[in-house]
């Protein structure tokens, strides 16, 4: 029987209950309000009262009204039909919408449960198979969607029987299994998972040892992200959060994109909505849309939805990992996860961590960003969930705590300065404040050697030393004036110049420069590395001034033009002619 409970007390959407049986943590209950229900979590348990966050606005409730408890914890739906879906957090599919807002106490169904799949067996009579493991496949999209063993059986089975080759229903059986006591177990291709719980179903995973190819070459050359691996971007409004990971979710060499958009505004999230079904896939020549799937919180949905969409999105994203894709999460911005975070914390007079966050914040990031990597299946084949989010922090300030939190966990950290994305270089990234910490990995490094050359993450760190000099430079040329430093100092600062615009901005709306593939990436850099290491004859700083900006336009052209092209080499060789009419 199912537990009942009845309403005692309402704080804007914390609502404590009564409850006459057991319940347990994260378990989902409905609040029953005239002829709609009312979705909610347990989330904190004391005594005989539990007290619920509700996913909807709570007008309307009062004391005493009747809450059921549904005996399993909030869950995402897998199966095919993810992929083009555009959610809210709940995974409530956004195109049953009727009105111009979500109605009240309205779910619709994650899939199409009438929809009609080409299934293919891959499991035989006899096998043996556990969790995550494949008993066949369907096409969706341009992917081979795999259908395996539900997650939440942990034992092994053997494989009764497999239904031949054919059309079906995603709620027709596929498969019978048999448990070691001799049950049978009917398989569909549909599963369900509790959201909050890290899905495990495979061998081995171990750290991240190759790079994700983004396209970007402030990402790719200088603070790499591996394939598996975690990074978060923070700056202020206006510096390009959102528009470096609509970027990164084009060129990225990743099989599925899930984008959560978990509390930004409105504005923002129908942008992708309108943009999105239209944009062309460079690596697959169809829609970007096809291979992506979107979990939508605006700012004005109940804040408790926000905390339900990273976890849903993530579900999702270790779901296609287990058919051995790549995927690539993205999250805008987890600063509006961790502020529903904090409102309940607070609501539940809980003892406040700094600027009133919870005292467990570091703790909730880290157990989320864990739950990205690569892995090893059962059949050895690898998967991977690539973790990148965003943190928007009040006023661009770096210390506050939800930055601080996420540093601890992401491996990766882009620091967006408003400096420069007001001196319109994009991306913003500080080249000098960001890191990777992936750089520091043996096996990174080795792939990086194996991929570009020997010494590479040696060059990449000299190239860092010759920004960081450069801005020295710069300092001291600002407060002593052009003409009272020894033309070193402008050599320096010119040099760090010629990094910047030359490799590291990058136009996302040029064909050609919005992605730079690792080859070319490779011969750029390298290119302005030898650049940089060769010492010049200037007569003064006015010449140096000339010679150097004459070498970023003839980069600049490079970068826009087709590599290796007749115009490239064109542009290559002016390059040349300038640099021996100086070089010592």
């Amino acid at each position: 029987m199912k537990t009942i409970g009845h309403i005692k007390g309402i704080t804007s959407n914390l609502v404590t209950v009564v409850v006459d049986g057991p319940v347990s943590q994260n378990e989902i209950c409905y609040i029953i309000l005239e002829d709609v229900k009312l979705m909610a979590e347990v989330i904190k348990i004391i005594g005989d009262l539990a007290y619920i966050q509700v996913f909807e606005s709570t007008r309307g409730l009062k004391s005493g009204m009747k809450v059921e408890f549904e005996d399993h914890l909030l869950e995402v739906v897998l199966a095919p039909g993810l992929l083009s879906q555009i959610y809210d957090g709940l995974q409530n599919d956004l195109a049953y919408l009727s009105t111009l807002f979500l109605e009240k106490g309205v779910i619709s169904p994650a899939v199409d449960y009438d929809a009609i799949w080409a299934f293919t067996p891959l499991a035989k009579v006899g096998d043996i198979v556990t969790a995550g493991d494949w008993l066949g496949s369907v096409p969706e999209k341009f992917i081979e969607h795999k259908i395996m063993v539900p997650f939440a059986m942990k034992e092994q089975y053997t494989v009764k029987s497999v239904i031949k080759k054919g059309d079906y229903k995603v709620t027709e059986k596929i498969a019978v299994i048999t448990d070691s006591e001799g049950n049978d177990h009917d398989i569909t291709m549909v599963q369900h998972w509790a959201v909050k719980e890290a899905i495990t179903a495979y061998k081995e995973k171990p750290r991240p040892y190759k790079v994700l190819e983004t396209g970007m070459r402030a990402i790719d050359t200088f603070n790499p992200l591996a394939e598996g691996g975690t990074g978060f971007i923070p700056g202020p409004f206006g510096a390009g959060k959102t528009v470096l990971q609509h970027a990164i979710s084009k060129q990225a060499e990743a099989d599925v994109i899930v984008m959560i958009a978990c509390g930004e505004r409105a504005n923002e999230v129908v942008e992708i909505f309108a943009e999105y079904p239209h944009l062309d896939d460079p690596h697959t020549g169809h829609k970007l849309i096809e291979r992506t799937t979107i979990i939508c919180n605006t700012s004005n949905m109940p804040v408790a939805a926000r905390e339900a969409s990273v976890y849903t999105g993530m579900a999702i994203g270790e779901y296609y990992r287990a058919m051995a894709l790549k995927v690539l999460l993205l999250a805008d911005s987890t600063s509006r996860w961790a502020q529903a975070l904090r409102e309940m914390s607070n609501r539940l007079e809980e003892l406040p961590g700094p600027d009133a966050f919870p005292m467990d914040l570091s703790a909730v990031i880290s157990n989320y960003y864990s739950r990205a990597g690569i892995v090893t299946l059962n059949n050895g084949q690898t998967g991977s969930v690539t973790f990148l989010g965003t943190v928007s922090p009040a006023g661009g300030n770096l210390k506050e705590p939800v930055t601080e939190s996420t540093k601890k966990s992401a491996r990766c950290f882009y620091a967006l300065s408003q400096q420069r994305a007001d001196s319109k270089r994009y991306p913003a990234i500080d080249p000098i404040d960001s890191y990777s910490k992936y750089l520091e990995y043996p096996e990174i490094e080795k792939y990086l050697e194996e991929s570009r050359e020997n010494g590479w993450v040696k060059k990449v760190n000299g190239a860092k030393t010759l920004i960081l000099r450069g801005k020295e430079a710069y300092e001291q040329i600002n407060i002593l004036g052009d003409d009272s430093v020894p033309i070193e100092y402008h050599d320096k600062y010119w040099k760090s110049e010629l990094i910047d615009f030359g490799f590291l901005q990058q136009d996302s709306f040029d064909k050609m420069d919005s992605n730079c593939p690792k080859d070319r990436q490779h011969f750029m850099f390298n290119l302005v590395m030898d650049i940089c290491y060769s010492e010049f004859k200037h007569k003064g700083f006015e010449e140096c001034s000339k010679f150097y900006k004459e070498v970023i336009n003839e980069l600049r052209q490079m970068n826009f033009c087709e590599f290796n092209g007749d115009k490239f080499k064109e542009y290559k060789s002016q390059v040349d002619k300038l640099i021996s009419s100086q070089r010592i």
